[in-house]
């Protein structure tokens, strides 16, 4: 069984990102910040240069992402008595903002979770 130690924070996705960056293209880091343009260079064809393209986008997209690359502290307590048979199944029943009980759940139940079901107002999943 795999222990873990919980700090109370989500999983630090941009730095994760930044790290792998480093650690794939070393050549791209100047004075620990990623040189766009040299990782461009690098890529040469397989970056897109074309401005007209698809692209599903609304207004606050870019606002959205910044949130999503955010860290939570936030806790997640489960709602026993709006589970469905709590004692017997794997089944919890989370209330929150989606986005921050995603990012929470992705830390500590990454690779453990077969099913989230999401409507406006909750979050359920499946073990």
């Amino acid at each position: 069984m795999n222990e873990y130690k919980l700090n109370g924070e989500s999983k630090d996705i941009l730095a994760e990102n930044i790290s792998k960056l480093k650690d794939i293209f070393p050549e791209i880091v100047t004075e620990d910040k990623i040189d766009f343009d040299k990782l461009k260079l690098i890529l040469g064809e397989n970056v897109e240069t074309d401005t007209e393209r698809y692209n599903f986008t609304w207004p606050g997209k870019t606002q959205a992402i910044k949130e999503s690359q955010k860290q939570s502290t936030g806790t997640l307590r489960p709602c026993k008595e709006e589970s469905k048979n709590w004692d017997t199944t794997q089944n919890l029943y989370i209330e929150g903002d989606n986005l921050e009980v995603l990012k929470l759940l992705q830390k500590t139940y990454y690779n453990k979770v077969k099913m989230i079901y999401i409507d406006p107002h909750t979050i359920q999943y499946r073990k």
